[in-house]
């Protein structure tokens, strides 16, 4: 890290300080199906039983 006239400079080792990977977009995805089955039972079921 470095400071230049009125701002800091850092590298991208740096700036990235966070973990990269580690399976995010599965559990995203686990997450994205998991809302997408709730909120279809949410909507379905009440269709179903309302016969």
């Amino acid at each position: 890290m470095r400071v230049v006239d009125d701002h800091v400079e850092v590298t991208e080792t740096e700036a990235s300080s966070g973990v990269k990977g580690h399976n995010v977009r599965y559990v995203l995805a686990f997450s994205m199906i998991a809302v997408i089955i709730v909120l279809s039972a949410i909507w379905i079921v009440p269709v179903l039983l309302s016969r």
